[in-house]
């Protein structure tokens, strides 16, 4: 073997990259700058420490999560068999005991001859790597990565609005438009591109003393952070007044329902997500609410009494790259395939697929450094599928996404039974990610192990 590969960032996808890059015979020096440079948010200097909360959500394959899990366990995750060692009662979710998984992940690398941990601050990006430094990645780092990729590259502020299932919205409310007939995307066709809830002054205000009297979410102190005119919570700009938000994101001007041929009193868009139509974000809706009012409070909106919501609402401190805009297919600079990115500086939400894409990050980089391509599940998986959201995402429009059902191909029947018809995509995500392991020879490059 050549000089030791890099892994930054001693997080659950820094761990998981390194853990696989090692069981391929690579040496590993895995950075983490803890406690040589501490963070707001940790309080140990232990590998893969959680720090907002216990759980890995649900193991059930009906659930986008656990068939996420399904099939990291299929590929050999370092981080599922931490948490089946320090799994705590939750019923059907993986939720474990922080002190013992951390410690669990870090004995274990530890104990790895091929891995060695530095600690300290890096400040470069030096081929052949990892980049998995997470939402807190130092100031020192982040410019470095700016330099590399761009000054508009690296975002520092979340702000994300709720993504609902198409199949979930009344398209006997909702109509189909774009505002003034302007508002449209390429390729769009001339109904419009946007679905539009339209609301009566009874509804609109119902709605607003919900939304202004509803229960928010107020995180680490790390987490709080300064609210700009452009990602205000949609909830403090209903509180400066009666009307700020009928001039603002639910505005009704040039947006007449063709059914009535009226002009409604407010009117909520959702514009389309994915290429295939069916994730649909409410724009304009950045929130903090906690995720039993969002359900509570964005079901009064008229089209989306019974909407299923793949992803919630939130506005934190985030630092994540646009991936779609300055990242190759397999998350590496477009320059050199072999510096790669993985975890949520990436823009995956969530435990699981930041592992997950930890993992594949060092089987890419693995395979790269033997001379072979590097390879992406097919996106009837459900790692695939994250990983062409974030390839294929409107650069524009990019923000964070946690792994749901949205994301997969559709089954190419329509089937009415969301619980069959989930049972259907995972059946068919882990017969083809089999088939894919074995195709491109993904466990037999492991090391026998000792």
């Amino acid at each position: 073997m050549s000089r030791p590969v890099t892994v930054v960032g001693g997080g659950l996808a820094g761990s998981e990259a390194a853990w696989q890059l090692a069981s391929r015979g690579f040496d590993v020096k895995l950075h983490e700058m803890r406690p040589v440079v501490s963070t707001p948010a940790h309080k140990t200097d232990r590998l893969a420490e959680l720090v907002c909360s216990n759980t890995f959500k649900s193991t059930e394959l009906t659930n986008a999560h656990g068939l996420l899990k399904a099939e990291m366990r299929l590929l050999g995750s370092i981080i599922l068999e931490a948490a089946d060692a320090a799994r705590v009662q939750a019923g059907s979710a993986l939720a474990v005991d922080r002190d013992v998984f951390s410690s669990t992940v870090s004995d274990r690398i530890a104990a790895e001859p091929r891995v060695n941990v530095v600690r300290g601050e890096v400040s470069s990006l030096e081929a052949p790597c990892v980049i998995a430094t997470g939402p807190l990645t130092s100031d020192k780092l982040a410019e470095a990565i700016r330099a590399r990729l761009g000054v508009g590259a690296l975002a520092f502020y979340d702000a994300i609005a709720p993504i609902v299932a198409r199949e979930s919205i009344d398209d006997s409310v909702v109509f189909r438009a774009s505002r003034y007939g302007k508002e449209t995307m390429d390729g769009a066709d001339d109904v419009g591109a946007y679905l539009n809830c339209p609301m009566s002054r009874e509804q609109y205000e119902a709605f607003l003393d919900a939304l202004i009297s509803a229960d928010q979410y107020h995180g680490h102190e790390f987490d709080e952070v300064p609210y700009f005119e452009g990602c205000m919570p949609v909830e403090v700009m209903a509180s400066r007044g009666p009307d700020t938000l009928r001039f603002g994101p639910l505005k009704p001007v040039g947006l007449r329902d063709p059914r009535t041929g009226r002009d409604a009193y407010a009117v909520v868009q959702l514009r389309q997500e994915d290429r295939g139509g069916r994730m649909w974000n409410l724009v304009g809706f950045q929130t903090r609410l906690r995720i039993p009012e969002q359900q509570r409070v964005l079901r009064m909106i008229p089209g989306l009494e019974q909407a299923e919501f793949l992803r919630y609402g939130s506005i934190h401190r985030n630092s994540y790259l646009n991936s779609p805009g300055a990242l190759s297919a397999h998350l590496s600079t477009r320059d050199d395939p072999t510096i790669l990115f993985a975890g949520q500086i990436t823009g995956v939400e969530g435990y699981t697929e930041s592992s997950a894409t930890g993992l594949l990050a060092g089987i890419n980089l693995a395979r790269l450094l033997n001379g072979d391509e590097p390879v992406i599940p097919p996106p009837t998986t459900m790692l695939g599928a994250l990983y062409r959201y974030v390839r294929e995402a409107d650069p524009a429009h990019f923000q964070p996404m946690n792994a749901n059902f949205g994301l997969l191909d559709d089954l190419g029947e329509k089937i009415r039974d969301k619980k069959k018809k989930r049972e259907l995509f995972a059946e068919r995500a882990l017969r083809e990610l089999q088939a894919w392991i074995e195709a491109n020879d993904v466990r037999e490059a492991l090391v026998s192990r000792a």
